[in-house]
């Protein structure tokens, strides 16, 4: 019996696609910046999180481009984009992305945000309102700035940075999943590559200041800005999310003038790799219909 997910190239075997690099400018530096296209339609962007890279969505591009036209990219400093020496705050990751619409020729785009990349299409929504159609922020974590959860992320990738083992890099991907079996040799060894990058180890250094709450407090989730953001936002939270429960989608429901919730059961941090179908249905119901998925 073949299982169900192979590899990464059978993932997106069935769809026409293109992977490039595209120079972005940001705060002085040109960002060669690795973008994958696919599918034709409204404007999907998708925005993996902190230390990942886009087969963090290998397993949704071919499903939503039957009704998008999806872009997914490596954010500066991570994956295989360019790595400059600069502390990657929200307000940079947020000029990355952009400065990548203004490059792709895109007005304005549905966003999907995986973690950080939750935080940044929610602060691009908050600050270019006319960029964003509508927003999904997947499992954005730690909306209550605990410092035991930016503790814990912190440490676990510095770790798996420093020491890109296997053993180490497992235990930072697991970090991701409610059900472990489901990491894979081929996605372990790809993020050990990326770790491995020259210059990486600096590079996530320049992430994790978001982990000091120092740097963080100019741009944590606060209802001052998160209040700006106008486009429908769909809250896309799990049962099993190990960086904020419930209570955290609650917050920000009270936050955003124009939300709602979805809880995909029986996932983690990852609900697009644990939980496929439900979350190409979700986008879809949302993104296409804007229709409430629950």
């Amino acid at each position: 019996m073949i299982p169900e997910h192979v590899s990464i190239w059978g993932e997106l075997s069935p769809v026409d696609h293109t992977v490039r690099h595209v120079d972005v400018p940001v705060r002085g530096h040109v960002v060669r910046t690795r973008v994958l296209q696919a599918g034709a339609g409204p404007e999907l962007v998708l925005l993996h999180g902190t230390g990942g890279h886009l087969e963090a969505y290998a397993r949704d591009i071919a499903g939503l481009a039957e009704d998008f036209h999806v872009t997914a990219y490596d954010m500066i400093g991570h994956g295989w984009s360019s790595l400059p020496d600069l502390p990657y705050t929200i307000d940079v990751l947020s000029e990355h992305l952009v400065g990548l619409l203004d490059a792709l020729g895109v007005s304005s785009a549905h966003l999907s945000g995986e973690s950080l990349g939750g935080w940044v299409v929610a602060w691009v929504a908050a600050h270019f309102p006319a960029r964003v159609d509508r927003l999904v922020l997947n499992t954005p974590g730690n909306i209550a700035n605990k410092p035991e959860v930016m503790r814990r992320m912190r440490d676990s990738t510095m770790a798996a940075v420093l020491d890109p083992s296997e053993e180490t890099v497992r235990r930072r991907v697991e970090f991701l999943f409610h059900h472990k079996e489901m990491v894979t040799d081929e996605l372990v060894n790809l993020r050990r590559q990326v770790y491995s990058r020259p210059g990486f180890v600096q590079a996530i250094t320049n992430t994790l200041v978001l982990q000091d709450p120092v740097v963080r407090k100019d741009f944590a989730w606060d209802p001052a800005w998160v209040g700006k953001v106008a486009a429908p936002t769909l809250l896309l939270w799990t049962s099993h999310d190990p960086t904020g429960g419930l209570d955290e989608a609650d917050m920000l429901l009270s936050w955003l003038p124009d939300a709602r919730l979805h809880v995909i059961d029986d996932a983690g941090h990852w609900p697009q790799w644990e939980k496929v179908s439900e979350f190409l249905d979700t986008h879809r119901t949302w993104l296409l219909h804007g229709k409430d998925p629950s």
